[in-house]
């Protein structure tokens, strides 16, 4: 299992989560997105792909996650690998535009 580290826009984004009782669904799909992230990056339920247009803090490529399909403005959890071996960094956690 991979060791899962946040920045602190992700940190912010699941407090947001955490305190909006409408959005209890929403914080239970990206918890087990997390979750699953943490165990396999590429479980086929993620649908897990680069995210070309953004790199990581030192320049790594960052991927995109999905923690809901099908659904208006989607949440989708941003990370990298790193910044060790076993270990990735979730740098945002949005609904898609």
């Amino acid at each position: 299992m991979l060791e899962v580290f946040f920045t602190d826009n992700a940190k912010n984004q699941i407090v947001k989560l955490k305190f909006d009782k409408g959005l209890a669904k929403r914080r239970n799909a990206v918890k087990k997105a997390i979750r699953l992230l943490a165990q396999n990056p590429k479980h086929p339920g993620l649908n897990t792909h680069e995210f070309t247009t953004l790199k990581g803090p030192n320049g790594e490529k960052v991927f995109v996650a999905y923690a809901e399909q099908s659904t208006p403005a989607a949440y989708r959890i941003f990370w990298h690998y790193g910044p060790g071996k076993e270990q990735i960094t979730i740098l945002a956690i949005t609904p898609h535009p």
